[in-house]
């Protein structure tokens, strides 16, 4: 397959580009995604073959058992293939392997076996594969873990009535739902909520070595008291996105999967999209429902645009010039500033609709979020159409972007809002020239 096949159809481009595209808009973003991942596990074994691998057969036969299932069971095939993890660790292998990220030697091309044989037991298919240990663990991608210490490899043992994972007279059994805890087993717990009709259901993945890349993942599983935890304040803030931002809700579902907890900053709290993860979103323990829902409104924006990438250029080659953020305190590359600004209008726009749906301290707060990043976002806007950085597809999707923002700029916020958005924006701006000098540019209003 060639990802230079796919197009975005041109309602849907400008319906991203607004802010939005809702279910049908990702449709387009998840045929690209599925090509690039297969175009990448066959990149895996090809290059480990031609590179000579020690571990090329074994990548070979890996391959070819997840190709016989595919036969058989494409849906319990892809839901393995698609685990956003898989995706890093496929390109961060392909990377070694071809020299251009790392030395071939250290890639390990035979893991490709974990994902046939998390394929084998989803599909129950009778065979009995051997996997590397990792970190301690087998792990089974979109299953969960079997903790093996000090073993180098192991079993993986399905059929249709049974499975599990054998290493050194250790037997450990996958339980019949690999989504719940058993004996040596780790799994990738669920995290379900439901508002009127709607439903969302993620996996937490807290332990895959691939889960935060660029990120500081929490370093030990989530307790029962911090799981039940996320579980009633997702419920909460499912409740808030359904009840008044459907668009993101449509596009949360149809885009995200999994959830990583992420160790939190000294002050405040943090969440990522990794580039190449499609569907998986990190963040910090969500103190509040508000935190959990906006969050989500903000890393779909990241999901979605970072999937467009792949597909249409929108930022020249990065030329080592930087822009001031006014959400970070680095100066960002134009590409970086693209990703900041449709995250931040998707904040805005989240704001924009929950400050009628708040009264006290939080209406204060959801006027003047609303206002601190309507302006930001369109200063990013401006400022990328500015810097001569955008493909003329860029130029039509900021442009667009604008169209969006323009009428939201004269919507009326109360004086003591727009007091503390103005001050924080200034306050930001004050810190980041004492920490990088006068910005580059830094269009007027």
């Amino acid at each position: 397959m060639d990802l230079s096949r796919h197009h975005i159809p041109e309602k849907d481009f400008f319906a991203l580009a607004a802010g939005g595209g809702g279910a049908r808009a990702l449709t387009a973003l998840h045929a690209a995604q599925r090509s690039k991942r297969m175009l990448l596990i066959h990149g895996v074994q090809n290059a480990a073959v031609k590179v000579g691998h020690a571990e090329a057969d074994q990548a070979r036969r890996a391959y070819r058992l997840l190709a016989d299932i595919e036969q058989t069971h494409p849906a319990q095939t892809w839901s393995v293939l698609s685990y956003p993890l898989v995706g890093v660790w496929a390109r961060r292998t392909l990377l070694a392997l071809l020299g251009e990220q790392g030395d071939p030697k250290t890639a390990h091309p035979g893991e490709l076996a974990a994902l046939a044989a998390a394929a084998a037991v989803r599909a129950r298919r009778p065979c009995t594969v051997e996997v590397p240990v990792r970190e301690g663990a087998v792990i089974l991608p979109s299953l969960g873990r079997a903790l093996l210490p000090g073993q180098d490899t192991a079993l993986v043992r399905s059929s249709p009535d049974r499975s599990e994972v054998i290493a050194a007279g250790t037997t450990i059994t996958i339980p019949a739902d690999p989504h719940e805890d058993g004996p040596g087993w780790q799994a990738l717990r669920r995290l379900r909520a439901q508002w009127q009709g709607s439903r969302v259901e993620f996996l937490l993945d807290d332990h895959d070595p691939d889960r935060a890349p660029g990120s500081a993942p929490l370093d030990r599983r989530l307790t029962d008291e911090e799981l039940r935890h996320w579980r009633e304040t997702l419920q909460q803030a499912w409740r808030i996105l359904c009840s008044g931002h459907w668009t993101t809700a449509e596009e949360v579902v149809s885009s995200i999967t999994v959830l990583t907890p992420l160790t939190p900053p000294k002050q405040g709290q943090s969440s990522a999209t990794p580039r190449h993860a499609f569907g998986n979103v990190g963040l910090s323990t969500p103190p509040d429902p508000h935190f959990f829902a906006v969050t989500l409104a903000h890393e779909v924006q990241h999901t979605k645009l970072s999937a467009l990438l792949d597909v249409v250029p929108l930022t020249l080659p990065d030329d080592g010039s930087r822009y001031y953020a006014p959400w970070r305190e680095d100066p960002r590359p134009a590409e970086g500033l693209l990703q900041g600004t449709y995250a931040h209008l998707g904040i805005a726009g989240f704001w924009r609709r929950q400050r009628e749906r708040e009264s006290g301290p939080l209406a204060l707060r959801a006027h003047s979020d609303f206002a601190r990043w309507r302006e930001a976002a369109d200063l990013g806007a401006r400022t990328l159409l500015a810097s001569g950085r955008l493909t003329p597809e860029g130029e039509a999707f900021v442009a667009r972007m604008r169209r969006t923002l323009r009428p939201w700029l004269d919507e009326p916020v109360s004086r003591p809002a727009l007091e503390r958005a103005h001050e924080a924006a200034r306050r930001h701006l004050t810190r980041w020239r004492l920490r990088n000098g006068e910005p580059s540019l830094l269009p007027a209003s």
